[in-house]
């Protein structure tokens, strides 16, 4: 499907309807106007098809005396005939003198009326003459023969053009007073739908994915109508906001729930699972096993432990989304990301590392141990999920001025990456990097969930960011300690 937007589609509907009325108002004007010249047209030509049968009843002289036998003959008249056996021709001017006609435009004449029979009319276009409403005539007065009488339409095409001016100006301003009147009309009509677009728009920009959400935006109650349209279209958006509101506080309640039973599951199974492990340990002791009973305790004890990290990661994932676990310090980052690093190549030597940090310190306040645990995650993911050789880089610095600083933290890795369709999900808990990445070691797939809810309760972001040979983990970090914790030698919990 194409991309391109039609101009249409880009008008707003005040702008649509008033294009329209518009064009229908034109419309309708301009066949009025058609019709209202066609039939003026048609009356004045009956006039001066009245008038001509006047004068062609009349007794008429081709005499080239204005004085003599002219009184039924008026200005801007024609009149062609024969005298004394000669063509004769000549047009009347205003006042009463006869000029005459040259053979071409006689012959313009003869060839209008030639095909008439006697009273019929027609209009001629005489070259430097004008236009004449012509009248085939054969009027005898001794050896005078009138064979063409015109009067010219030159004042009904004054009258018609006076009219068509007039129609335009008037339509000129009708179409402004229409313009001002409908734009009032449709910009109060449409008021309301404008109403329930902001309030959509406001409640759109609403975090509703996490958290109690509570949506205080309504359509006003003088916007919402049950007898008109929008203000049905208002009603239901009101409606429809209030089960989303019931529909999220549901979530909230049910998501509480769920980490209180997971919390309080992992706090229980705390206890027997230390008790398989000390049993483990101590039926191993006895020398009277024989060796397949010693392997089978063994196998017992390495799932009993992997039961318990499991166990302690949902434990510290429920307390995270709770608020809790998280304690407030004045943290060097510069330092953590050194110390990791530095255990992190005594425990992957096949790999390369490296670290860019800066000379100066980046300050945050936060938890120690779990900011430790974050880049600790961070770099185990790129030792275990990496082939040997491949260079690890650990990148410190700061961006912004002021209350706006931001400590940014990034590991990046020259693997093989991560498949963009796991890259979706890869914050997502339980989501294991089987799929792109070489396994070398069992995880319960929660390490990156851990290091998310971390980084969100010290008012962070983590992302990714990979391709083959290139897969970097950006963490950033509000670098400027919150007021009363600068300079604090006792932890404070985040509220």
């Amino acid at each position: 499907m194409s991309s391109r937007v039609s101009w249409r589609h880009k008008l707003t509907l005040q702008s649509q309807l008033m294009l329209t009325v518009y064009a229908i108002v034109a419309a309708i004007l301009v066949v009025v106007a058609l019709v209202t010249s066609f039939v003026l047209q048609n009356v004045l030509n009956q006039q001066l098809d009245e008038r001509l049968r006047q004068v062609a009843s009349a007794p008429l002289s081709l005499s080239q005396d204005a004085n003599s036998g002219v009184p039924a003959l008026t200005d801007d008249m024609l009149v062609v005939g024969t005298t004394d056996g000669s063509t004769w021709k000549g047009v009347y001017t205003d006042d009463y003198a006869v000029s005459g006609m040259t053979t071409a435009q006689v012959a313009q004449v003869y060839a209008a009326v030639s095909g008439l029979d006697h009273g019929q009319h027609v209009t001629v276009s005489v070259s430097g003459l004008g236009t004449f409403r012509v009248e085939a005539v054969s009027v005898s007065d001794s050896s005078d023969v009138v064979t063409a009488i015109g009067i010219s339409n030159a004042s009904e095409v004054e009258t018609l053009t006076r009219m068509l001016w007039a129609i335009a100006l008037i339509t000129m301003g009708g179409m402004l007073v229409l313009g001002v009147a409908t734009s009032g009309t449709i910009s109060r009509g449409l008021r309301p739908l404008r109403t329930i677009a902001a309030t959509a728009t406001r409640v759109s920009r609403q975090q509703l994915d996490q958290g109690d959400v509570e949506i205080a935006e309504r359509v006003p109650a003088s916007q919402v109508n049950p007898y008109t349209e929008i203000g049905q279209v208002g009603a239901a958006l009101n409606t429809l906001l209030d089960h989303v509101e019931e529909s999220l506080s549901a979530r909230q309640r049910n998501e509480e729930t769920m980490r209180k039973f997971v919390a309080d599951a992992s706090h229980e199974l705390r206890t027997p699972l230390a008790s398989i492990r000390g049993y483990s340990e101590l039926s191993q002791r006895d020398p009277a096993l024989s060796d397949g009973s010693r392997q089978s305790l063994e196998r017992i004890e390495a799932q009993a432990q992997r039961m318990t990290g499991l166990v302690e990661d949902l434990l510290l994932l429920a307390r995270l989304d709770e608020g809790h676990e998280l304690m407030y310090d004045v943290i060097d980052m510069r330092q953590l990301v050194v110390d990791a690093v530095a255990d992190q190549a005594m425990a992957g030597m096949e790999h390369d590392w490296g670290a860019d940090v800066g000379e100066e310190p980046v300050q945050v306040a936060g938890d120690r141990a779990r900011l430790t645990q974050v880049i600790t995650n961070l770099l185990a993911n790129a030792r275990t999920h990496t082939p040997e050789g491949t260079e690890v880089t650990v990148g410190l610095r700061t961006e912004g001025e002021g209350s706006a600083t931001r400590a940014v933290l990034t590991v990046h890795d020259s693997g093989p990456g991560i498949d963009p369709e796991l890259q979706k999900s890869l914050f997502t808990r339980f989501t294991r990097g089987d799929q792109s990445r070489a396994r070398k070691t069992g995880g319960s797939g929660l390490g990156l969930s851990i290091a998310q809810a971390i980084v969100t309760g010290h008012h962070g972001t983590i992302s990714v960011e990979s391709e083959p040979g290139s897969t970097t983990f950006t963490v950033t970090l509000p670098a400027k300690p919150q007021d009363g914790v600068v300079g604090s030698t006792s932890p404070q919990p985040i509220p």
